[in-house]
């Protein structure tokens, strides 16, 4: 009894086990099953992604975007550095995929030099211009902003170059919102900007330069975009100075605008940058007639004795400090001036009419310059 017994255990423990082996089977397969197919719609999904990613980079980045922007391919450049600083710039989407493409059509024979390409362009553009060494795209409008410009006066020269009104170039650098914009994207416009005495927030950013427009009829914002973009490069290389010299971004625009305003060469403005600091250190008023200028709202020949009386936050003659913001736009050498100025022992200084300036140490031999120079 107890053999059969035994029998019958084994049997149903065999039978058990072949269940059990037929359940894991099937566990494994379904397994499988489930691995291959991820497999296979990862490498469906990762084609098409590929496919899609290598399609949009051999397109061009912006096709509606008709601004130029400047190159420079350094001379002995390889097709692979010539792809990366065409990345860098924006003109293409992808270094890699462009050096691909350039093997693939058997490219060759770039030459280096100054260009100015646009996003709009295709590979084929670009090469095409890489190896003809020449600018494809000519300006439409090529506007020069000099230094020591307002606002004002530069809405004039837009107005005047290319078709659109002060009322509108003004209106838009007045726009609250948009203003509030252009601070989320340039980081050195700071809350300083905001301060509601200021005549336009933007005063004093919109960098003099030359400016090229490959449109017909530019839009206001990449105007201001353009010449923002300027200052944020010039600034860019300053900041560490800025900050060893204790003043805020706007601290030093603003400097450089006085500094713009009151010299002309490089030594000049050294040299009154030295006697701004200088009078700032002593408590002295800084005293400089362009602020009074700017805070009358029109550039007199003269400044007169009336005039230094005029309740604003720009006039130095009645503020100690710094006025509250720029009075113009400025040059790069003007702000290298204001934030490394010469060490000096003067304090004063005048302008003879002539284009000279004679220094002082001393508020005596400041009125004696004075009554030398001044008809």
């Amino acid at each position: 009894m107890s053999e059969g017994k035994d029998k019958n255990k084994n049997k149903r423990n065999f039978k058990d086990n072949l269940v059990a082996r037929g359940e894991d089977a099937r566990t494994v397969r379904k397994i499988v099953a489930i691995v291959i197919l991820s497999l296979l719609i990862v490498l469906v999904v990762g084609g098409i992604s590929g496919y899609t990613y290598v399609k949009s980079a051999l397109e061009p980045v912006d096709p509606g975007n008709e601004q130029g922007v400047e190159v420079e391919i350094p001379l002995g450049s390889s097709t692979s550095g010539i792809a990366e600083v065409l990345e860098k710039s924006g003109i293409i989407k992808d270094s890699m995929i462009f050096r691909f493409y350039i093997k693939f059509k058997n490219e060759s024979g770039f030459q280096a030099g100054n260009y100015t390409f646009t996003k709009a362009m295709t590979l084929d553009q670009i090469i095409e211009s890489l190896k003809s060494g020449r600018i494809i795209k000519e300006p439409v409008h090529r506007v020069t902003i000099r230094e020591g410009l307002t606002i004002d006066e530069i809405a004039a020269i837009y107005a005047d170059k290319l078709p659109i009104s002060e009322e509108e170039f003004l209106e838009k650098v007045n726009d609250p919102d948009y203003v509030n914009q252009l601070m989320q994207k340039y980081p050195f416009l700071t809350e300083d900007i905001l301060n509601p005495e200021l005549r336009y927030s933007l005063e004093g950013y919109l960098f003099a330069a030359t400016y090229d427009f490959y449109e017909e009829s530019p839009p206001i914002t990449t105007i201001i975009e353009n010449m923002l973009d300027k200052t944020q490069s010039v600034l860019g290389q300053y900041m560490d100075a800025i900050n060893e010299k204790g003043l805020t971004i706007h601290e030093a625009v603003t400097m450089a605008s006085l500094v713009e305003k009151e010299a002309v060469t490089e030594d000049q403005r050294k040299k009154i940058a030295g006697i701004f600091y200088n009078r700032l250190d002593a408590g002295m008023r800084l005293e400089t007639d362009p602020t009074v200028q700017y805070a009358k709202g029109i550039h007199t020949e003269k400044v007169l004795l009336k005039d230094l009386e005029i309740e604003s936050p720009f006039n130095t003659y009645r503020n100690d400090g710094l006025p509250i913001g720029p009075i113009s736009n400025f040059s790069q050498n003007a702000f290298e001036a204001g934030i490394n100025p010469e060490e000096t022992e003067f304090y004063f200084f005048l302008h003879d009419g002539q284009g000279n300036i004679h220094y002082a140490e001393t508020f005596e031999e400041h009125l004696v310059n004075k009554n030398q120079h001044i008809q």
